[in-house]
Formats: C-alpha cells, sequence, structure tokens
C-alpha cells in the first residue's frame, strides 16, 4: 500500500515538475515585428481590427489591436443600484438557507457534518465552491493579464492537487477521521499532544487563508461601491459569523452550491463572449495576444524593465513564454509542490470528507469536484487573456497594481462597456458573484478554525470527551464568534499587507506542516506521536519563516531601486537631445513618485530586500517536513501506535468500524 501510495505522489510531483518547469528563451523576430514595439505615441481608439487582417500581416494585426483598446475609466464603476440590488438578493437568499439549516441542526454530527447526510454530487460542489476563492476568480485572471503564461501555472495548479486528493487522501481520512484534522491524526497516537498540535496548526492556515479573503472582501467593496474598507470587512465577518453560527456545516455546504453555481455561470459566461469576440478562433486568439503593441510595451517596460526596445526581441512573444512573473525554473517547481500537495492538507478541504455517508461518496465528491475545477481553472486563463488583449495590461494595472479588477473591467467591456445597461448588469452580476465567493470560502475557514478549537481543544482535551451533544454545539457556536471576530480584527490590520503572501503561507503551511503529517499517519507504521508533532510544528515554522523573507513581501527599498533605474535611463535620453513619447514621460513620472515613496523603507520584518530567493517555499519546507516527521518518529519509538497501525489500516480501506455520520 505506502509503495502505490509513493507511485501516486512521484507520478503527480512529476506532472507539476514538467509542467512548471519550463526554462524561458528570449525569441528573435524579424525587424518589422521589432519595430512594431518601438515607442509609439499614445493614440486614441479607432477602428477595430479584422481576424483576416490580423492573420494576414502580424504588423497590421498590431496596429489594429492597439486601435482596439476600449476607453475605460481610470476605476471601475458599476451601477450602484443594480449592483447593491444583486447583492441583496444573494444575500437573502443565502440567510433563507440559513434559516432552514438552523432548524435542523442540534448535534455536534449537524453542526461540523452535516449528520454526515451530503450526497457525493452536492459534497463534489461544495467542496468545488470552497476551493474556488476570490484569489482565484479576481487574482489569478489578473495575474495572467499582467504575466502572461505565469500566471497560466497558477490556474492549472488545483489540477495537480485534486489528483492527490483523488489518490491518496479521500478514501482513507474519510475512514479513519470523524470532524477534524486532529481526530485523523490522534487515531493512534497520543490524543492530547497531538490534538493540540492539529488544532494549531489548523487554526494558523484557516486564519491566514481567512485574512486574505478577508482583505480581498474590504478591497471588492471598497473599490466598486465606495463603501469603506473598514465597513466592508466588518460586514461580511458578521455575515460569516452568522452563516456558521446558526447554520454549521449544512448552511455553510448549501451557501457552497449556490456560490459554486452562480462562479461556474459567470465564468462560463465571461469565456464564451471573449472567444465569440476572436471569431471562436484559438489560433487567431492568441495570435492577436501576440502582436498587441499594448502588451509588448507592457512587457517591455513594466516587467522585464527595458527604458529602450532591445533589437530583434519579441516582447509579445515573451508574454506567452513562462519566466516574467515566476523567474527562477526552482520558484516554478517549488509552486508545483505547494500546489500538488498544500489542498490536500488544507483543515476546510478535509472536514468535507466527513459530511458523506461513505468512501465511495467521497470518492465521487472528488471527482464531480476535479472537473469542476478543472473546467473553471480552464476558462479563467481565457479570461485573462482576454483582458490583456482587450483592454490592456496598462489599463488593468493602473485599476489595481495586482490585475485584482481584470474581470471586472472585462465584464463591463463585454457587456457594452462602461455606463451602458448591459455592461452595468454583467458588471454587477460578476461583482455579486465575487461577493458570494468570498462568503462562501470564509464560512468553510471559520467553521474549519472553530471546529478545531471547539472539537480538538475543549472537547477532547480540557473536558477529556465527556461533553454532551448540546454542550458541544453551544461551545462550537460561540468559538465560531470568537475566530470571526479575530479575523475582522487581523483584517483591519493587513488593509496594507500583500494577499498573495498570505495565500501563499496557507499553502505552504498545508502542503509542509499537515500533508507529511497526514500521509504518514495514514501510511507508515511506525509513524508515532513524535512524528506528527515535529511534523507539524518544524513543517509549519519553516515555511512561516521562508514566506516571510521571500520575495512575495513588499520591499519598499527594492521598488524605489527599480525605479530609479527607470529614472536614470529617461533622464539620460532627455539630457542627450530626446523627445520622449507620452508613454515614456508617463513612466519618468511615475517612476519619480515611486522611488520618493519607497526610498528607505523596509518590509514588515524589517528588511530591505528578500534573504530567500523563491517565492513559494515549498521545495524547501515540504521536505524538511516530512525530514522533521521520520526523524521524530524514529528518535522516539512508539509501540502503542505501530499495533494500531493494522486497525486503521483496516479501517481506511474497508470502512469497518467507522460509525455513519449521524452517530459521529
Amino acid at each position: 500500500m505506502f509503495t502505490r501510495i509513493l507511485s501516486a505522489m512521484a507520478f503527480v510531483l512529476l506532472l507539476a515538475s514538467v509542467g512548471y518547469a519550463a526554462e524561458p528563451v528570449k525569441s528573435p523576430v524579424p525587424t518589422a515585428t521589432a519595430a512594431a514595439s518601438q515607442p509609439q505615441a499614445a493614440s486614441s481608439p479607432g477602428a477595430t481590427q479584422t481576424p483576416a487582417a490580423a492573420a494576414a500581416a502580424p504588423t497590421a494585426a498590431a496596429a489594429g489591436a492597439k486601435a482596439a483598446v476600449p476607453a475605460a475609466p481610470p476605476r471601475v464603476k458599476p451601477n450602484r443600484a443594480i449592483t447593491i440590488t444583486m447583492f441583496l438578493a444573494i444575500i437573502g437568499v443565502t440567510l433563507c438557507v440559513v434559516v432552514w439549516a438552523a432548524k435542523r441542526t442540534s448535534s455536534a454530527s449537524d453542526f461540523y457534518a452535516a449528520g454526515g447526510g451530503i450526497t457525493g454530487l452536492q459534497n463534489g460542489w461544495a467542496i468545488a465552491g470552497d476551493y474556488m476563492s476570490a484569489a482565484s476568480f479576481l487574482g489569478m485572471s489578473g495575474l495572467i493579464s499582467l504575466y502572461g503564461i505565469d500566471g497560466f501555472m497558477y490556474a492549472v495548479g488545483p489540477a495537480f492537487s485534486f489528483i492527490v486528493i483523488l489518490l491518496v487522501i479521500a478514501e482513507p481520512c474519510r475512514n479513519a477521521g470523524k470532524y477534524t484534522l486532529g481526530d485523523i491524526l490522534s487515531f493512534r497516537t497520543s490524543p492530547k499532544p497531538v490534538r493540540a498540535v492539529a488544532a494549531l496548526s489548523t487554526v494558523t492556515v484557516s486564519l491566514f487563508y481567512l485574512i486574505a479573503q478577508m482583505v480581498g472582501a474590504g478591497k471588492l467593496m471598497q473599490v466598486l461601491l465606495d463603501i469603506p474598507y473598514r465597513v466592508s470587512v466588518i460586514g461580511v465577518g458578521v455575515l460569516m459569523i452568522g452563516y456558521v453560527f446558526f447554520g454549521g456545516m449544512k448552511a455553510t455546504t448549501w451557501v457552497q452550491i449556490i456560490k459554486a453555481s452562480l462562479l461556474m455561470t459567470g465564468t462560463c459566461l465571461l469565456a464564451l463572449l471573449v472567444m465569440v469576440k476572436a471569431g471562436m478562433n484559438p489560433m487567431q486568439f492568441f495570435a492577436d495576444i501576440v502582436g498587441h503593441p499594448h502588451i509588448q510595451d507592457h512587457v517591455r517596460m513594466a516587467v522585464l524593465k527595458d527604458p529602450l526596445p532591445v533589437p530583434g526581441f519579441d516582447y509579445g512573444q515573451r508574454f506567452m513564454e513562462p519566466g516574467l512573473f515566476l523567474k527562477n525554473p526552482l520558484d516554478q517547481i517549488s509552486l508545483g509542490m505547494a500546489w500538488a500537495l498544500g489542498a490536500a492538507g488544507l483543515p476546510h478541504i478535509l472536514m468535507r470528507f466527513f459530511t458523506v455517508p461513505s468512501a465511495k461518496e467521497a470518492r465521487k465528491s472528488i471527482v464531480i469536484a476535479l472537473f469542476i475545477n478543472g473546467s473553471f481553472f480552464f476558462l479563467i486563463n481565457i479570461i485573462g487573456f482576454g483582458a490583456a488583449l482587450h483592454l490592456s495590461p496598462q489599463l488593468i494595472g493602473s485599476v489595481d497594481k495586482g490585475g485584482n479588477m481584470a474581470t471586472l473591467l472585462l465584464a463591463q467591456f463585454l457587456g457594452g462597456g462602461a455606463g451602458s445597461l448591459g455592461g452595468d448588469i454583467f458588471l454587477a452580476f460578476i461583482c455579486a458573484v465575487a461577493f458570494a465567493t468570498i462568503l462562501a470560502v470564509v464560512s468553510g475557514l471559520v467553521l474549519a478554525a472553530s471546529a478545531a478549537i471547539a472539537h480538538d481543544v475543549y472537547v477532547n482535551i480540557i473536558m477529556d470527551g465527556k461533553a454532551d451533544q448540546h454542550t458541544q454545539v453551544k461551545v462550537a457556536r460561540v468559538t465560531s464568534v470568537f475566530v470571526g471576530v479575530a479575523a475582522i480584527i487581523m483584517g483591519l490590520m493587513a488593509e496594507k499587507e500583500n494577499v498573495v503572501a498570505l495565500v501563499a503561507l496557507a499553502f505552504a503551511v498545508a502542503a509542509s506542516g499537515n500533508f507529511p503529517a497526514i500521509i504518514l499517519s495514514l501510511f507508515w507504521k511506525r509513524f508515532n506521536t513524535s512524528g506528527v508533532i515535529c511534523a507539524l510544528l518544524i513543517g509549519t515554522l519553516t515555511a512561516l519563516g521562508l514566506v516571510l523573507i521571500s520575495p512575495v513581501m513588499t520591499y519598499p527599498q527594492k521598488v524605489a531601486d527599480d525605479a530609479r533605474k527607470i529614472v536614470v535611463t529617461l533622464e539620460k535620453k532627455i539630457a542627450g537631445g530626446t523627445v520622449l513619447a507620452d508613454k515614456d514621460l508617463k513612466a519618468l513620472d511615475k517612476a519619480r513618485v515611486d522611488f520618493a515613496k519607497n526610498d528607505g523603507g523596509s518590509s514588515m520584518v524589517g528588511l530591505k530586500a528578500p534573504i530567500f530567493a523563491l517565492k513559494n517555499p515549498g521545495i524547501v519546507s515540504v521536505p524538511i517536513g516530512f525530514l522533521a516527521a521520520i526523524l521524530g518518529t524514529l528518535l522516539f519509538r512508539d509501540k502503542r501506535a505501530e499495533e494500531m497501525f493494522d486497525e486503521i489500516e483496516v479501517r481506511q480501506i474497508t470502512g469497518l468500524g467507522i460509525s455513519q455520520g449521524s452517530d459521529h
């Protein structure tokens, strides 16, 4: 069994590594294409490019694409009445679900696992809803629109992660656990210390992921509806507390199903409209992207920091090659490892295996979730590249530096443009979908964190497992309030922080600490209490430390240094008598502002520049987590853990000895 598991993991990691480790290559191009990337004075939008012209002559295609860039506002301006109406409709529907679920939530099993009564189909949609976060919907499309194929790598990662869950985790966890990560890990170890450390890891991962969602919610409401950031965060926090407090897992499940349905509808519509504009011709679609002068200028000036074009270098083709965002091939492999293994250690995903009545339904739910997520992340690529083509990376970056508004801007453009009825309705719908996405994900995260505290710490450590059903539900609800309040406070404090860093930290911790502990607990006979504790503590702390000193964090001094290079180069041109184009003058003004604002600054841990070179620590922290688990196990033998392995092996394979969800 252990050999088969290792083989499956090796296969998935091989796929991830091959997919992520492509080395970028500079492509020489004919002089005509190079000339197309030379600086040109900005012009107003005019005639629209035709596919025939683009296919016939790349230079003409580039000129037409440039003319096709829409005149868009410097920020997203939805129709407040329509948008708020759609928001209220979603809130109203989900609150009705909460009221319905509250009447059916009386026991601990109902609160934590919906009584084990969720079908595989329902659970598959709920897992997809849990996994497709606002960071996926808004952030990944933004990354693709700004960095091209590197953003695509972020979007294909979830496919690898669900292969690991399907082949390795789903069925054994369903048969070996009860409600939480602590239930799985404590089955054949010393329960109290393992539950304590597992609860700490669960809360850490959930809070970092939760903070990222809260910050995203606050920024979204602030940008879209002019609602103050603090008010937005508090409002979302109150709603998520209400969902979990009254409805528990039943309400959370159905909120996630509703959200996943809305999200897939919106994503399919956006991707379809993008391809319709390309004549349903993917080759033409990507040819237009490569020939787009705004994309070429963005790659040259904003990404590669070339003040002047390099003769013979195709900046448009470079947009379609890896290395613009993840410049180090090791970073690409590290990201693949974190994606492939991290999701299998996320507590709010693991909890969903306990909501179905059998291991067969658990497998079915993962297959369904894999199909939904695979479709979603494939379509996100079309949306991201479509935003780059039809809006331009410059416009997207001017609205939000991280590109998080790309999807919303594209929806408005495809609906008919700013101020049109179609544009306002489509934008309002996509905004409402993004809002529902945040509500569903934060509810699942709060439930996972509160379950770890209430079930693992209070019931099984403090009360030694002797709390009655009424008390367990009461404590779980009170805990959800405290977790929600903590998330609101930390979300308010993290307003200026890098959300990508928080999400990266959550996945890195899950892959480095939780995943080694789970996989070895299920499949290694000698694994014991000290191995679990070493994996969770050392893996978690290693991932945390490396992220805090990695390039993912914000380094003001580095921003200032990059701005100085642009200022020096362009000022030399001016001193030499060159008249700068409008876009170069704007770049010079922006660089001066960035230098003055960031010179002398430091990161949140006091660094001027990153110490750890990789943006994702998975390639280092995951092996350290496994190594810590193995060494901890070998240094401290535990005969009881070894003797109980046969029982957990039979149980995880056959399901014998496991009670139904209603009896958990």
